[in-house]
């Protein structure tokens, strides 16, 4: 399954090693009754979060709704069936492997922005203040930017597909992990129903869709190790081996906000 969905990142969003975008949301609701502060969340609404890991055709791999929205941010990830099992070394993530037309042997990694840690097998861009004059960086940040934007329009389908996420949901705690699910189940399934709508590739959701808001950003303490990662993939994208036609020209005329 891993090396599946890494071929299809390779292939189509030139991303080679990537098994997956991460990305998380609070899903608002009403307040419970009896709930007290537990789904109260960093924006004053009441939440619950929904934590999926995309493959590069908009379905979702695996997702976790377990986490209250009053969770502190770092706890949300960590915390979460995906993180602990990814940190146990117990996804069966298969060994390293060299880069396409490289010498450059480079793990399996999940792509995600600056609300997750970086991690030997989680990729997150390069900061603002790492920037700066600084042409290879901005290059890697476009290069993540293409693969991880798929988490984040993955989301906006479901909000666009589900007019449940137009508003903040009016369902009981005991059933609304099931709601949530059934749609996450049944995007996969409808996947294709309607290609204008599933290859628009702009359908991202931000917090002006009120059923469905992002998760803060978090901190954490990075390895060296991921850190001679991240390095290793700016190196190669920017690399004859690695490079895109055009990634030069994006970063010229600065068609993106976050590179």
């Amino acid at each position: 399954m891993w090396e599946n969905i890494e071929q299809g990142f390779s292939n189509k969003w030139q991303y080679p090693n990537c098994i997956g975008a991460l990305d998380g949301k609070h899903v608002v609701t009403e307040k419970p009754k009896n709930s007290g502060s537990l789904f109260f969340n960093y924006k004053k609404d009441f939440s619950v979060v929904l934590l999926a890991l995309v493959d590069a055709d908009y379905k979702f791999v695996t997702v976790d709704i377990d986490a209250y929205g009053k969770n502190s941010d770092g706890a949300i990830f960590r915390d979460s069936q995906l993180g602990k099992s990814l940190y146990d070394d117990k996804l069966d993530i298969p060994p390293s492997k060299l880069l396409p037309n490289s010498n450059i042997e480079l793990p399996y990694v999940i792509v995600a922005d600056e609300a997750f840690p970086l991690y030997k097998h989680i990729m997150r861009p390069y900061p603002g203040t790492q920037l700066r004059q600084n042409v290879s960086n901005k290059i890697y940040n476009y290069r993540h930017s293409r693969a991880r934007r798929v988490s984040k329009n993955a989301f906006g389908i479901l909000a666009k597909k589900f007019r449940i996420y137009s508003q903040k949901l009016q369902i009981s705690p005991e059933h609304l992990d099931k709601v949530i699910m059934a749609t996450v189940c049944l995007h996969n399934v409808l996947k294709g129903d309607d290609e204008n709508l599933w290859q628009s590739g702009e359908l991202e959701t931000n917090d002006t869709t009120l059923g469905i808001q992002d998760i803060p950003r978090v901190g954490g303490n990075a390895t060296n190790e991921s850190f001679a990662i991240r390095d290793s993939f700016n190196s190669y994208f920017n690399s004859n081996e690695g490079r895109v036609l055009w990634q030069n020209d994006i970063i010229q005329i600065g068609r993106l906000h976050n590179i």
